[in-house]
């Protein structure tokens, strides 16, 4: 063979070999679209830890007296540490200041048996390793484990960034930093511990009120979450807590904002507890699809300011003569589940990354669904951003059965966006994929239905069989 034969055999080794590796590494590979999740080993697996878990909550025709204790600690990392949210943002994403403390809050209710905590937090998302390295630190100090803790996130896009491994969260929230989790972790148990110690006697009152007018769909003209639902927990002796639930990013600061801020439900909640004395605390709801529809004002720091407040005199001026209850059931579960092969779709509707890929951007392998009942109010915590659309029509379902129904997400776990099914194709004029319901849709096309089933499964087992009151909240 001639040299230069060996020389165009070498170079066709050469290209065959990396087009095989650039295959197996990156993709793209063709899209599954197999509907038949309810068959496979990881549906059958999480349908049977949510059993096993819920049953350790005791649903009682009697319920106890209710419980309720809480606390609050700063979160806010030191400046120069990267903020969470905004590809776009400059210079390694460090934070060059402070324009108001980011804080963590929670709150412990018992029915004197069974515990949960609901916690939140100042957070982009909370990812597996905080979610975990808290619940370790907690477990040394009082009896709560993973289905007492109740995880949830703002959202806001000016807290702290470096908090997990992996290109996903680099891209997201900065160079990774182990010291960050470990500070956060520490403060988020902190503030559970002080929690469940301050349980006293106490009596609680909810309700929803519409809020539509502060909220738009960003994606289509469709429905959105008009929810604000609000819990209020009052102790012996008349001290008490606000717990609130919106669905709108907290996104009116841009990616040139560089300092720490809890954004508009930091607002939302200093106004209440100026206006009460009590404690108000944040749990950001669906904001899949859903933003603000801010007040005009003349800086982007000025229309968060004036959203929160338009959120809190919203919420103070339409809180009915409260109905405090001071018995009830109290109920929770939080339990990894698997989930359906991830499937990432940057560049067309038929072609997905390879699962190396995948794991290189480090999108983790399970999620992570809780729920808690407190009477009759149900949380439901997801993965995910989920849509606003979604929680409208579970909400409405709720509803109907006497149900008050928060869904909220990031729930110790994140995997993109959960969207209506029906959206998982949707393509614009120029044949690309829409942002959340096409990039972002994670866990494939039948995501919707699959965490819709287990939705229900959790509220099965919250429901006692003797109530005769339970339908599906998902429409499947």
């Amino acid at each position: 063979m001639s040299k230069l034969k060996k020389i165009l055999l070498g170079l066709v080794v050469f290209v065959v070999a990396l087009v095989a590796l650039f295959l197996a590494v990156i993709g793209p590979w063709p899209v599954y679209s197999d509907s038949k999740f309810a068959e496979s080993d990881y549906y059958r697996d999480a349908m049977a830890a949510i059993e096993k878990e819920t049953a350790k909550s005791i649903i009682s025709d009697a319920p106890g007296l209710l419980q309720a204790g809480w606390a609050s600690r700063i979160m806010t990392p030191d400046v120069g540490v990267p903020m969470g949210g905004y590809g776009a943002r400059p210079d390694g994403k460090k934070s060059t200041g402070v324009r108001d403390e980011l804080m963590v809050k929670a709150i412990a209710i018992s029915d004197g048996v069974n515990v949960v905590v609901l916690l939140g937090t100042d957070m982009l998302i909370i990812p597996p390793n905080i979610a975990e390295m808290t619940l370790d630190k907690v477990s040394k100090t009082t009896p709560l484990g993973a289905n007492n803790v109740y995880f949830t996130a703002s959202h806001t896009h000016c807290g702290p960034g470096a908090f997990a491994p992996g290109l996903a969260a680099k891209i997201s929230g900065g160079e990774y930093d182990p010291k960050v989790p470990d500070f956060l972790s520490g403060v988020f148990a902190d503030a559970i511990v002080s929690a469940y110690a301050d349980m006293k006697p106490a009596l609680i009152t909810h309700g929803v009120i519409n809020a539509k007018q502060y909220i738009r769909n960003r994606t289509r003209d469709t429905e959105v979450d008009g929810a604000l639902n609000y819990m209020i927990a009052k102790q012996e002796g008349g001290r008490q807590c606000y717990v609130t639930r919106i669905s709108a990013h907290p996104t009116i600061f841009g990616h040139r904002m560089m300092e720490f801020s809890g954004e508009f439900p930091g607002e939302m909640m200093r106004y209440i507890e100026a206006q009460t004395h009590g404690t108000a605390i944040y749990l950001g709801g669906a904001v899949g699809s859903m933003s603000t529809r801010a007040p005009d004002a003349p800086s982007p720091s000025e229309r968060v300011t004036a959203m929160g407040q338009a959120f809190g005199q919203l919420l103070l001026n339409n809180i009915p003569k409260p109905d405090f209850k001071a018995y009830a059931n109290v109920a929770s579960v939080g339990v990894n589940i698997g989930v359906p092969p991830i499937q990432v779709r940057p560049i067309s509707p038929k072609w997905r990354l390879s699962a190396v890929a995948s794991k290189i951007l480090g999108v983790p392998p399970e999620g992570r669904i809780q729920g808690a009942r407190i009477g009759d109010m149900l949380f439901i915590g997801l993965p995910f951003d989920v849509s606003g659309e979604l929680a409208h029509k579970w909400q409405q379902r709720a509803s109907e059965q006497g149900w008050d129904l928060w869904v909220t997400g990031f729930s110790g776990a994140y995997l993109g966006y959960l969207s209506p099914d029906c959206y998982y194709n949707e393509v614009d004029d120029d044949g690309q994929l829409d942002y959340e319901t096409g990039l972002m849709s994670w866990c494939g096309p039948n995501a919707e239905a699959y965490f819709g089933a287990l939705i229900n499964k959790v509220i099965e087992g919250f429901t006692p069989v003797s109530a005769n009151v339970f339908q599906p909240i998902a429409v499947l």
